[in-house]
């Protein structure tokens, strides 16, 4: 005997074990004689106890029901079931072609042709034919297979964080002092054009003062006779300039320096950006090098948000496509944002990729490091939808059971896509109107299995009979 037929044949004796043990209490077999319509009863947990009269299981205490008529079970339109042979419910091996008594007085379990015969539709798995007192028992529910939307929302969090393309950062390109701060605190919104703080640099005293000689030596060779006198003047006034400029001093004030002629002791530094002061190192009489940042302005009217999204969400994020924020603080207030950038690396700790969207913030009610809920919009069109409590899903496979007439159910291999609000996408294997099982379809799958492994064991012991 192989290893595989032990395991089987442990199998079924431990799902018999609860008939084995109501042997003393298990009636006889009726005579042969005796009418097939007298109403006969079992007990839903252990079919091998069957009275000729209602009443309660001895065992387990449940009601029973009405032992269910397996030929008028089956489909009209297949006629009356053929019993294929009779086999001992301890041991699927011993058969008889009558109905027949193991050694423990237990009834034979008729096999039936249909049954064989619907195994190798999915490999280990048989249809199955239930009555409708069986189904009720069960509780087996279906529901038709329908053409919906596969629109599937993503739903995660994800962090508010300033639009780095927005944050600017304010230097001098000259050493000098801060006389006197007008920004002195951060958080303070600062428009474009205001003055940041006043810097003394003897430095820029010293260009100031050689831009004014330049413009009076120009003022004096401008009447020369010789030409490159008068242009080498004005190179010198315009290089002055150039460097005043370069140092970022604005326009309008190297005009008001050269229309007073008294240079300035200190010169300001202004806001290029409107926005929020959100980080700040001047300080009042520091001296200041090219390379400090003294201020850094933020322009808040436009925002990142940088959402969570796991690694088996990704396939069904894109670039361009739409996304729905709230925030906790004001829940009725919805915004609209864009994806423009999925991470190129998955986060180690988090297992999960940043996806960054872009929002508009000009009333200023989203603030950074806020956390908001997002929820992306993946997907579009329509496809196949069955609900997720039909797959029964092996690792290797997924299967469904199809209700069809008769109180047939068929086993079906299908391949699905991703989920969706109200289901599962299906991409084969089902058509729209098939009716799938709902419930009770692990109990169901037990079954399928169980007859199509004793569709199997039957195959060599035909062919042994030939």
């Amino acid at each position: 005997m192989t290893a595989a037929r032990k395991t089987f044949l442990l199998a079924v004796a431990l799902l018999a074990l609860g008939g084995a043990m109501t042997t003393a209490c298990q009636r006889q077999p009726e005579p042969a004689g005796r009418s097939e319509q007298s109403a006969r009863y079992h007990c839903p947990m252990h079919p091998t106890y069957v009275s000729d009269k209602p009443g309660d299981c001895p065992i387990c205490g449940m009601r029973l029901v009405p032992l269910e008529d397996k030929a008028a079970a089956a489909p009209a339109a297949t006629g009356e079931r053929k019993v294929a042979y009779y086999r001992s419910p301890m041991d699927p091996s011993v058969r008889s072609d009558v109905p027949a008594k193991d050694s423990m007085g237990m009834d034979f379990v008729p096999v039936y042709e249909d049954e064989l015969a619907g195994a190798g539709a999915v490999p280990g798995r048989a249809t199955v034919t239930l009555s409708a007192e069986r189904r009720q028992v069960l509780g087996l529910r279906s529901e038709p297979v329908r053409v919906g939307s596969l629109a599937r929302p993503i739903r995660t969090v994800g962090r508010v964080a300033p639009d780095e393309r927005r944050l600017h950062h304010v230097h001098t390109k000259f050493e000098g002092y801060v006389e006197k701060l007008y920004v002195d605190f951060v958080g303070k919104k600062v428009r474009k054009g205001e003055p940041l703080a006043s810097i003394y640099s003897p430095e820029l005293v010293a260009t100031q003062e050689e831009y004014l000689l330049a413009m009076r030596a120009e003022e004096r060779l401008s009447g020369a006779e010789v030409p490159s006198v008068v242009k080498g003047g004005q190179d010198l006034v315009a290089a002055a300039r150039r460097r005043l400029l370069l140092w970022d001093i604005r326009a309008e004030d190297v005009d008001a320096l050269e229309r007073s002629g008294t240079v300035r002791r200190t010169l300001d530094l202004y806001a290029e950006v409107e926005g929020y002061v959100v980080g700040k190192t001047a300080l009042q009489g520091m001296r200041v090098m090219p390379s400090d940042p003294l201020f850094d302005i933020a322009d808040l009217s436009h925002l990142w948000v940088l959402a969570d999204v796991y690694e088996a969400d990704l396939p069904a994020v894109r670039l361009g496509m739409q996304a729905e924020l709230s925030i906790a603080y004001i829940p009725e207030r919805k915004w609209r944002g864009t994806v423009t950038w999925i991470a190129p690396a998955v986060e180690e700790k988090t297992r999960t990729v940043k996806v960054r969207v872009e929002v508009d913030n000009r009333d200023d009610r989203l603030k950074p490091e806020m956390f908001a809920d997002v929820v992306l919009e993946a997907g579009v069109g329509r496809g196949l939808i069955v609900p997720e409590t039909a797959l029964v899903r092996s690792g290797t496979r997924t299967l469904v059971f199809v209700d069809r007439e008769g109180g047939v159910l068929e086993p079906r291999e299908v391949q699905v896509g991703g989920r969706t609000e109200s289901g599962v996408h299906v991409r084969s294997g089902l058509g729209e109107g098939d009716r799938v099982v709902v419930s009770a379809n692990f109990l169901l799958d037990s079954e399928s299995s169980l007859r199509a492994a004793l569709a199997q064991m039957a195959a060599p012991a035909a062919h042994a009979g030939h």
